[in-house]
């Protein structure tokens, strides 16, 4: 079915369009803004966390490509399984899976820095996007519905603590706290953890919506909190991206 006809009028047609114009570019903006991705990877100690908002960046030219490794809509409302975090996966880099797959892009980022590294070819690229999903992970509002609660509140949350935490990277440290991540049983490990702290995230931005609201500075903090401890136990494991 056409989606104008000759009886449409042209202020209603160019309304139209400046709605979707408008809801794609706000949604290629979503997302922690920049300053909160680099001190999270700076608080895990990332040696190269200038890179980790590159993510971000690369939307506005790979579109729905990139896009959807930033967020789970979960529209379903269901509990986040490691299971659900290895089904995603396959779906990396996917433009079709329109309710995101972002437990699944940390970890074939991952497997792709390290095919690069056993290759002896520069990988890091892969591990600063992972950084930026791991950031995502932690931002409610990547982890629920994107209702009209989600819509309305969205961008503020990405700046309730945006304009200062980049200076004030020991904030982040207070909310910080060790994860294991075994050797052996890393990407078993890992989907668990993912799986973890998207539901504390699902489960604040059910809270805000109940309650009608937006995150406070502390469960700001808490939140990036989390993020910063994953990628510290990721660069643990891999030994080779941490300062000092």
């Amino acid at each position: 079915m056409a989606l104008f006809t000759m009886e449409t009028s042209p202020i209603k047609s160019i309304i139209f369009l400046l709605t979707l114009f408008i809801d794609f570019n706000l949604s290629l903006a979503f997302g922690w803004v920049d300053e909160t991705h680099l001190a999270i990877a700076k608080a895990a100690g990332y040696y190269k966390w200038y890179n980790s908002a590159g993510a971000d960046i690369t939307k506005i030219k790979a579109g729905c490509i990139e896009q959807y490794n930033h967020y789970f809509n979960n529209n379903n409302n269901v509990e986040v399984t490691p299971e659900m975090v290895l089904s995603q996966i396959k779906r990396y880099n996917h433009s079709y899976d329109t309710e995101g797959h972002l437990y699944g892009a940390i970890i074939a980022s991952l497997r792709d820095y390290k095919v690069s590294t056993q290759k002896g070819t520069y990988g890091e690229y892969h591990l600063a996007f992972c950084a930026n999903y791991v950031g995502d992970l932690s931002q409610p509002f990547h982890n629920t519905p994107y209702d009209d609660f989600n819509k309305t509140h969205h961008a503020r949350n990405d700046l309730i603590i945006g304009h200062e935490v980049l200076n004030n990277i020991a904030e982040i440290k207070k909310y910080m706290y060790p994860i294991e991540l075994r050797p052996k049983h890393f990407e078993k490990d890992l989907s668990k953890q993912i799986a973890r702290i998207a539901n504390l995230s699902r489960h604040l931005g059910y809270k805000l919506k109940k309650e009608k609201r937006d995150m406070t500075k502390k469960e700001a903090y808490t939140q990036v909190g989390h993020s910063a401890s994953l990628f510290k136990a990721i660069l643990k494991y891999f030994g080779t991206s941490q300062e000092g």
